[in-house]
């Protein structure tokens, strides 16, 4: 059976469902990036997220947070109408089409990436075309650099709207879509285009650098390079026999996440969207987890993105090496290790709060990172990749922190914010960081001194997890000893080959999906974690599920579930972290990473497991 994913290309047209004080649904947004910063694109027009000039810098428009405060970029029909969209195919270049009783238009939005590679310019290019009849169009740029807090001054340079507030500038240019008009604090314009005709808004936005003023030629050239580039790019990819729409959606949506002045691969492009409308439960991720690591570099290999790849590699191995032996849950773009959390005054998305900026999950101690990091480095070298030496002593020099500190109690691999606990999942990905560095030395790859004492502390773990994580009464490894609550990060335990020749990794499958599984979706673990407030199913887990049940032989159900959390995601392919099981309302960070990655991660199982 095939999935049919031909809702990711093409939709009938339908109303928008209504904002909510100003908030669009999570699910009503579409990302479109340049390999610096990310946009997202609400299903009314509207663009409310922007960082710049990074993917991890303050917003121009944060409306995704504070429609008053946050700022915006609004293009859309006068009057009501109904909407159709789609990526075009092989690209991050978003197609809106507006339906409306006076006739339709089509609205292209677009982060232009020149044929060339990057450009100082960020640019912003959204090509309104006319289909059918007499359309009034409006749009209103409402700059809001810092995250709203910076002194907006808009003004004409040279007759060109400027807005700029310290460092930070932007300058709209209006082709055929109407003659701009100033405000304090917006520049906006309306017009009417009739079938045939076409306008362009392109906007262009400077850092501490001189602010270009496009073209309308330039702006409609590199419009077409970026269809071109994102085209090659996802030519080049290798896809899978099933699910091949929503495999290349996740690479365009993971290849959006990669900051590409460094090679690093941030978890989601966004900070606090709440796991728990009206909740405390909201995380600034615009960082790169080591957590995420493994599934990054291994989606990455096999999707035949081998530039991106080593890329990603020789960054992780750098920013580790700030902190070697030591390693941290999350580190900058840059490699910089400090991520301190602090709170921004704005409203929070429908009045979640706090809003944050920073990560304090920087400080924790998670041992089950070293897995991740050994199990990278695994999956590079058995790709044929090299290390040098100074990477592998440092590799090896890990593996030996792993011996001292595995009997520690952690915070986990959720970053439950409570007291340090003895979880069953680091345990295992100690276990894993041992397993991989004996590969590793056997491979010839990191110094072999002490592969001994690696393989002895690695049976130490595996008995220590047999006989302390296991429950008889749940039939299943539980979240830590002595506890009766379940985790679906042991789900894991069939992607990384522990308990290879048992039957008790598939127990403990049977237990989470008995316990943590609501209609297709899962649940993380049970029991407490440190936060008040409810948050939903994991959609990473949900396809973490669908990859455990095919790689023990269960490819029948397997598929069937994968079925229908691909039919899952919002009208163009993208998850968010989180999902409400009863009403199907999209929450935490948007697109998020680590859901993409786990469904690339099924698919991939699928390839290797059916028969």
């Amino acid at each position: 059976m095939v999935a049919s994913n031909d809702r990711l290309t093409s939709e009938r047209p339908n109303r928008p469902q209504d904002r909510v004080d100003g908030f669009a649904p999570l699910r009503d947004y579409a990302a479109i990036g340049d390999g610096r910063t990310v946009a997202l694109v609400a299903r009314d027009g509207s663009i409310d997220w922007l960082t710049t000039p990074a993917i991890d810098s303050a917003t121009v428009f944060g409306g995704l947070l504070d429609p008053g405060r946050g700022g915006s970029f609004e293009l859309a029909p006068v009057g009501p109408f109904s909407v159709a969209r789609r990526y075009l195919p092989g690209t991050a270049v978003l197609e809106t089409t507006f339906v409306t009783d006076r006739g339709t238009v089509r609205v292209t939005d677009a982060m232009t990436v020149p044929a060339d590679g990057l450009a100082p310019l960020r640019e912003l290019v959204r090509r309104i075309d006319g289909l059918a009849g007499t359309i009034p169009m409006r749009w209103v740029v409402r700059p809001r650099f810092g995250y709203g807090a910076g002194s907006t001054r808009i003004e004409r340079r040279g007759g060109v709207p400027v807005a700029h507030a310290g460092a930070d500038a932007l300058a709209v240019r209006s082709f055929d879509a109407g003659e701009p008009d100033l405000t304090m604090d917006a520049i906006a314009g309306r017009f009417e285009i009739e079938h045939g005709q076409s306008g362009l808004l392109a906007m262009s936005v400077a850092h501490q650098e001189p602010l270009i003023f496009v073209s309308r030629s330039e702006a409609e050239g590199r419009l077409a390079a970026t269809i071109e580039t994102w085209r090659r790019w996802s030519g080049a990819l290798r896809t899978t026999d099933r699910w091949r729409d929503a495999v290349e959606r996740s690479a365009i949506a993971l290849k959006l996440l990669v900051y590409a002045p460094s090679g690093a691969v941030v978890a989601a492009p966004t900070t606090s969207l709440p796991e728990d409308i009206g909740g405390e439960r909201n995380w600034d991720y615009r960082y790169c987890w080591i957590r995420d690591s493994a599934f990054t570099l291994d989606a990455l290999l096999r999707l035949g993105r081998s530039s991106e790849a080593d890329a990603f590699f020789w960054w992780l191995m750098q920013a580790s090496q700030l902190t070697h032996p030591r390693l941290q849950v999350l580190y900058r773009i840059d490699g910089d290790p400090e991520a301190r959390e602090r709170v921004l005054d704005l409203r929070g998305y429908r009045g979640s709060l706090p809003v944050r900026v920073g990560n304090g999950a920087v400080d924790q101690v998670q041992h089950d990172i070293y897995g991740d990091l050994l199990e990278t480095a695994w999956e590079y070298v058995r790709a044929g990749r090299r290390l040098d030496a100074e990477v592998g002593r440092r590799l090896a020099g890990a593996a030996d922190h792993v011996t001292s500190i595995w009997r520690l109690p952690d915070a986990g691999i959720w970053e439950v914010r409570g007291d340090p606990r003895h979880y069953s999942h680091s345990k295992m990905m100690c276990w894993v960081a041992l397993d991989r560095a004996v590969r590793l030395a056997e491979a010839g790859a990191i110094p072999d001194r002490s592969a001994a004492g690696w393989r002895n502390t690695r049976s130490q773990i595996e008995d220590f997890i047999w006989s302390r994580c296991w429950s008889d009464d749940k039939r299943s490894l539980v979240r830590s000893p002595g506890s009766d609550d379940l985790d679906a990060a042991l789900l894991l335990g069939a992607h990384f080959g522990f308990d290879a020749d048992g039957d008790r990794v598939s127990q403990t499958i049977d237990a989470v999906r008995r316990e943590l599984k609501h209609g297709p979706f899962v649940y993380r673990y049970s029991g407490d974690d440190g936060l008040e407030g409810q948050e939903g199913a994991f959609l990473a887990c949900s396809f973490w599920l669908v990859e455990a049940l095919a790689r023990r032989g269960s490819i029948e159900e397997a598929a069937e579930l994968m079925e229908e959390l691909v039919a899952s995601s919002n009208d163009v392919g993208l998850y968010a972290e989180e999902i409400d099981p009863r009403s199907g309302e999209f929450l935490g960070n948007f697109p998020q990473g680590l859901t993409h990655l786990a469904l690339l991660e099924a698919a991939f199982a699928f390839d290797e497991e059916a028969p």
